[in-house]
């Protein structure tokens, strides 16, 4: 399976790296393969090291102003013109979509990700990952938005909680009915 993160390039606090390594680590020895943002650093290189470390394979699709930081060594690596063809990039290479901790790239990348499956555009299951609570109030908001009628479908189908990586990578497993 080929899995989406969208994650933050930034260096985090520990809390958020070992919950990124460990997730990154199940994905590679599932025989899974990240399909990451391409970049070298930040939880975008924990956790491309941590796929490649555990065996799996890493498809990048960076950007290209931020084309000095793309991975070396990547199975495959695309660079695009703008974000918003990264962010739909990303998506066709993928067979399911994780938003791990991030600020407001990440934030833009979940909204639209949400936006395009909330309107049939795809089908793809999608996690968010909730390390640390640090998605708590984001799906407090999500949760007054359905209350209010403001989501056409119920919140679990639009999106899934997960508050580690073995729950994410369970979900995303029956979900997408491939087994790694």
């Amino acid at each position: 399976m080929n899995i989406c993160v969208f994650c933050s390039a930034a260096d985090l606090d520990d809390r958020y790296v070992t919950a990124a390594r460990e997730f990154a680590e199940l994905i590679g020895r599932g025989g899974h393969a990240l399909v990451w943002g391409g970049s070298d650093t930040g939880l975008m290189k924990v956790m491309a090291d941590g796929v490649q470390e555990a065996g799996g394979k890493l498809i990048g699709v960076s950007v290209e102003f931020l084309a000095h930081k793309v991975r070396e060594g990547a199975d495959e690596m695309v660079v695009t013109k703008d974000l918003a063809e990264r962010k739909a990039q990303m998506l066709v290479r993928a067979d399911a979509v994780v938003i791990m901790v991030g600020g407001t790239g990440t934030l833009d990348e979940a909204t639209e990700i949400l936006e395009l499956r909330k309107h049939g555009m795809h089908s793809k299951p999608v996690v968010l990952l909730n390390t640390a609570g640090f998605y708590d109030g984001l799906k407090q908001q999500f949760q007054r938005m359905e209350a209010e009628g403001f989501l056409p479908l119920p919140l679990t189908d639009l999106v899934f909680f997960a508050e580690d990586g073995v729950g994410t990578l369970a979900y995303l497993e029956e979900k997408a009915g491939i087994q790694g």
